[in-house]
């Protein structure tokens, strides 16, 4: 298997195919930033749980989906190619406040609204409506 260049947008591609076939979850390979990612949306409602299974070089993400959740309209905004930058000030709100903008910022990764309370801005690793 060849290597993947962009591992974010490779799990996020992950979970629109599987909602897609309508599975109730999926996997995807283990990454700091991935699990981190995924905590986020739990928090935040997007997806009813996410666990780490295995040892380290087979280490893998168990994502499970909300069934109260239509399906996730997810776009990844900031790419290895175009990286795309926002102060806090800037930062709109995703589908008039239903949405929710991921951002890695010098406190972590965390959504728009938190990043506005706390005024950081960040790159905007993705969207999701």
């Amino acid at each position: 298997m060849s290597p993947v260049n962009d591992p974010i947008g490779d799990l996020l591609t992950r979970i629109r195919n599987a909602q897609g076939a309508r599975r109730e979850g999926c996997t995807a390979p283990y990454s700091a930033l991935k699990h981190e990612l995924l905590n986020v949306l739990k928090k935040e409602g997007w997806i009813a749980d996410v666990a780490v299974e295995g040892e380290i070089p087979e280490k893998e993400l168990i994502v499970t989906f909300a069934p109260e959740k239509m399906k996730l309209t997810i776009k990844r905004v900031s790419t290895p190619g175009r990286r795309v930058y926002s102060p806090a000030k800037e930062l709109k709100p995703i589908l008039h406040g239903f949405g929710v903008a991921i951002l890695t910022t010098s406190k972590g990764l965390m959504t728009d609204i938190e990043a506005k309370k706390q005024k950081v801005g960040g790159e905007v690793l993705c969207t999701i409506s």
